[in-house]
């Protein structure tokens, strides 16, 4: 494995084993948005940062999507670019909303296929083999992904990738539940469109979050940035 790879891969792959060890990334253009107007997103990044993603997977025990990614976009969440195994799939679900076909939920390759949802929840029955994560909603009816990482740690899922959409990803990153965030910045000025990161507004630069960052130019013109928000 190339140094700058093993680099990039440090943090994850030498996380403490016992605490969870939090991921996330996010695609986006120069200015920020991971979409157009319409939706259209393939492909903002090129095939360095599609392999970077893909290592990622290979390297954590369970890669997650909220509930709006598995239905719009119907991810496989497998790893198909680079050698590694399949991770384990979780689906953050409050209201049971996971169609039974997802394909992150097909069992033919053997990886564990979870759900996380609010107690109580009446929901179309899913395949054979599909792990049901209760967690309690805080008083506004969301998840906590505090306790959702916490219940995954649980159940031996100790490194987690939190792949999308943005409002997944921003809402671990407003809870304090990512550990480093990977931002995958394509040479592309969109001018409009959806926004990545959405997090809590703030009155003072003061209270900005200051993460120590490391670059990595990838071989085709994105560039990868490495937020340590924990540090």
């Amino acid at each position: 494995m190339p140094n700058t790879i093993a680099s990039m891969l440090a943090p994850l792959v030498d996380a403490d084993p016992a605490k969870p060890f939090v991921v996330a990334q996010l695609g986006q253009s120069l200015d920020g948005r991971i979409a157009t107007l319409s939706g259209e997103s393939r492909w903002i990044n090129k095939d360095a940062a599609l392999d970077h993603v893909h290592r990622i997977r290979a390297n954590v025990d369970a890669v997650l999507v909220g509930v709006g990614t598995a239905v719009a976009d119907d991810p496989a969440l497998n790893v198909r670019r680079v050698a590694g195994r399949h991770p384990a799939r979780v689906v953050i679900d409050p209201k049971g909303r996971t169609p039974p076909g997802a394909r992150c939920l097909d069992g033919s390759d053997g990886c564990r296929r979870l759900v996380v949802r609010a107690p109580g929840v009446e929901a179309p029955a899913l395949p054979a083999g599909v792990e049901i994560v209760v967690v309690e909603p805080s008083d506004d009816g969301k998840l906590d992904p505090r306790k959702v990482v916490s219940a995954l740690f649980e159940r031996g899922l100790h490194r987690l990738l939190v792949e999308g959409g943005a409002w997944t990803v921003s809402e671990f990153i407003d809870a304090g539940a990512v550990d480093h965030l990977h931002i995958l910045v394509g040479p592309m000025i969109l001018g409009s469109g959806k926004v990545g990161l959405n997090l809590k507004p703030i009155d003072r630069l003061s209270d900005a979050l200051r993460p120590k960052v490391r670059v990595f130019p990838l071989a085709d013109g994105d560039v990868l940035f490495d937020c340590a928000l924990r540090a």
